[in-house]
């Protein structure tokens, strides 16, 4: 074969990389939009008003007979959401495995969570039940369509671009969420202009995150493709569902410092998922802010985070991956530290705050990302990425249910946030304990030079 025609399969082989690339960013640009507007801005404190319209005299809602304090509810469900992404996950990454057609199980559980999400357009009255129940469906489905989506990395991207790739990705998502997110600030605030009252104008933000996820959904599904598994990857994957993460887990006692990266990010990025969802209720009940003021900050918080995604990626290239994920904990732990103190009515502090978390939120949870691709060994993506995307967001349950708890027994928000300081303490000093590149090596993968 002549030097001119590999170079020739070359370039094809960068290209059709690239192309895939570009179609897998626009996943995070599809789906990010519900993470932003529904699950960070509007549904927590839209949530909590119609559960408090629904309360009894006492502030209490009883689902299914249980009192809940109505600013309980919300933390609640979201917890109940990620129990149920635990049982549904790794069903969909032994499958991904087993049959190698993963396009059709993200698109499935895409839809589903545009579905339920569009579906939010109807939560109005007292009707705070069915919006738990939309709540747990979107969130259960789109933790299910990352594993999906997140296992396609060490397939589309060498080991030298992967940070670059899912920071680029994390950007794609913020970028996003800034766009749509400005859209939503000019409805809520002139919906009288448009005809529409306030209530209205919430739910009309909420439907159209369903629609846009729903819609952009259809750029990857038509960029991705799918790898024919191995005789061997089949036959590891012949199990299913827990039998399968049963038999992931095994497998990575063999490989105890990728477990041991995996307990870290479980710890440190149930505090991330926890304020992510949680900090606009903290806004609005605490501090008595505007949904007006909510936006703004959360828009902040986008337009700092595509930054911040692509700057720490730099970082990753000069100091590793590692080490600049353990600076982003410290910077958690200050900014986190510091919103207790935050005074009430006070937007501007709230946007300080709000500037923190945006600088640190992309380049954490990218770079994690990047860093657990280079411990999967070849062949085994969607099963070992189910147990990352259950330490993402399938086992981030502790801390809204901590959330909850510490406000349903002391009534104070602000006890509520200071909670979340220990998963970023805990989770530092785990991750500084493992050695990564020992861990690259032992799952087999050649070492990058920064790592």
């Amino acid at each position: 074969m002549g030097t001119d025609t590999v170079r020739a399969e070359q370039a094809d082989e960068v290209a059709e990389r690239r192309r895939e690339q570009h179609g897998w960013y626009f996943y995070d640009w599809a789906c990010s939009v519900y993470s932003t507007s529904v699950l960070t801005v509007f549904l927590g404190p839209y949530l909590t008003s119609v559960a408090k319209h629904a309360a009894d005299a006492d502030g209490f809602v009883h689902p299914l007979g249980i009192p809940i304090r109505a600013g309980s509810f919300f933390a609640y469900a979201v917890s109940a959401s990620v129990i149920l992404s635990i049982f549904v996950m790794p069903i969909a990454g032994a499958a991904g495995d087993r049959t190698g057609r993963k396009k059709p199980l993200l698109a499935a559980a895409a839809y589903l969570g545009a579905a339920a999400t569009t579906g939010m357009f109807f939560l109005d009255g007292d009707r705070y039940l069915l919006g738990g129940l939309l709540l747990i469906v979107a969130n259960a489905s789109v933790a299910v369509s990352m594993v999906l989506y997140n296992s396609y990395l060490p397939q589309i991207a060498p080991p030298e671009e992967r940070d670059a790739v899912s920071s680029r990705g994390w950007a794609f998502g913020y970028a996003a969420g800034s766009l749509v997110l400005v859209a939503n600030l000019i409805l809520f605030t002139a919906h009288d202009t448009f005809g529409v009252s306030e209530s209205t104008a919430v739910r009309i933000c909420l439907a159209s995150a369903g629609v846009w996820w729903g819609a952009f959904t259809l750029v990857p599904l038509k960029r991705l493709r799918d790898r024919r598994t191995t005789a061997a990857a089949s036959a590891s994957a012949s199990v299913h569902g827990w039998r399968q993460l049963a038999a992931t887990v095994r497998d990575m006692r063999g490989k105890p410092l990728t477990l041991a990266f995996l307990l870290a990010y479980l710890v440190y990025n149930d505090g991330i998922q926890t304020v992510i969802s949680q900090a606009s209720v903290y806004g609005s009940e605490e501090l008595g802010l505007s949904q007006s003021t909510l936006i703004v900050a959360v828009l902040l918080v986008q337009v700092l985070a595509v930054g911040g995604a692509l700057g720490m990626g730099r970082l990753a290239r000069t100091y590793g991956a590692k080490r600049t994920i353990l600076g982003s904990l410290v910077a958690w732990t200050v900014t986190l530290g510091a919103g207790y103190f935050l005074p009430a009515g006070a937007p501007v502090w709230f946007f300080v705050l709000a500037a923190g978390i945006g600088l640190v939120l992309g380049g954490s949870q990218a770079l994690s990302r990047s860093l657990f691709s280079h411990l999967v060994p070849g062949g085994k993506e969607a099963e070992y990425f189910s147990a990352y995307e259950m330490s993402d967001r399938g086992m981030s349950w502790l801390g809204p249910l901590l959330f909850g708890l510490t406000y349903q027994l002391t009534g104070s928000y602000r006890d509520a946030i200071i909670s979340l300081v220990a998963f970023f303490v805990i989770g530092f000093v785990l991750l500084a304990r493992v050695p990564v590149r020992q861990a690259v090596r032992d799952a087999g993968n050649p070492v990058p030079d920064r790592i």
